[in-house]
């Protein structure tokens, strides 16, 4: 094991995961195939995901690592779990809104987590006790918190394409918790949840997601100070939904949401 800690080796495995995204995003050539669950999967996605594995391979060789695409290796108490593309249909049409996410669960917790978005020029990253973070470009980190907005009616929700809302009742009920707030944009994927940590929305929701899609994600808005659950209130990153929040607003998007349309 190195002298790294968690959250450093994390942070230089972003910066060589950015190093691939970056020369490949602009590239018109890429090779980009579909998997059998109809998502894209480029040449990028899995040359990232090896170059992680390569480098926990050699810095904590003793772990256990889950990725979207190369699945699970190893055992233990310790488990790093990669998404190195979130956002491929972006990425694969030049949207710059995409990132690669890493995280570490230990004992069961996530305990670090970073989010690097690397054509947006953000990354966003915490570990238990020490705050969550995001750094803009080449500038210094900023500490990020989540906001105090207690009322619906004032609140800025991030959501998800309407089409995902089908195992929930269907767009409706999206619909209907959207038009209780003050305004609805549809950040999606990570963006949504990163916003909150950082107090600029107030909800973000994903109703179909994935362990990897995740992980990070939750040790980022805890640490901010705000929620995050499935659908049904469980704090897991496996719960197959999610919602964050600053907290304050949790339970009422929670009852709206399971409620269904009225």
């Amino acid at each position: 094991m190195s002298d790294l800690t968690d959250l450093e080796l994390a942070l230089r495995l972003a910066d060589r995961a950015d190093a691939i995204t970056v020369a490949a995003f602009p590239r018109p050539d890429l090779v980009v195939e579909t998997k059998p669950d109809r998502t894209p999967v480029s040449e990028a996605d899995r040359a990232v995901e090896e170059e992680i594995r390569a480098g926990l391979a050699e810095l904590r060789p003793g772990d256990r690592v889950v990725g979207e695409e190369l699945g699970d290796t190893g055992s233990g108490p310790r488990r790093w779990i990669i998404d190195p593309i979130d956002g491929t249909k972006n990425f694969v049409r030049r949207i710059p809104v995409w990132a690669t996410l890493l995280a570490l669960e230990i004992d069961g917790l996530m305990s670090v987590g970073v989010v690097s978005a690397p054509a947006l020029g953000r990354r966003w990253w915490a570990a238990r006790r020490e705050g969550a973070w995001v750094r803009e470009g080449s500038g210094p980190p900023r500490r990020i918190s989540v906001s105090k907005v207690d009322k619906l009616g004032d609140a800025h929700l991030s959501g998800a394409a309407l089409s995902s809302w089908d195992d929930w009742g269907g767009p409706g009920v999206y619909v209907d918790l959207a038009t209780r707030c003050y305004a609805d944009r549809s950040f999606g994927d990570f963006w949504s949840h990163v916003l909150v940590a950082e107090g600029v929305c107030d909800i973000g929701l994903d109703p179909i997601v994935s362990l990897w899609d995740l992980a990070p994600l939750i040790v980022i808005v805890e640490e901010a100070g705000g929620r995050f659950t499935n659908f049904g209130g469980e704090a897991r990153a496996d719960g197959g939904s999610a919602i964050s929040s600053n907290g304050l607003l949790h339970e009422e998007v929670r009852s709206v949401l399971t409620g269904g349309p009225r």
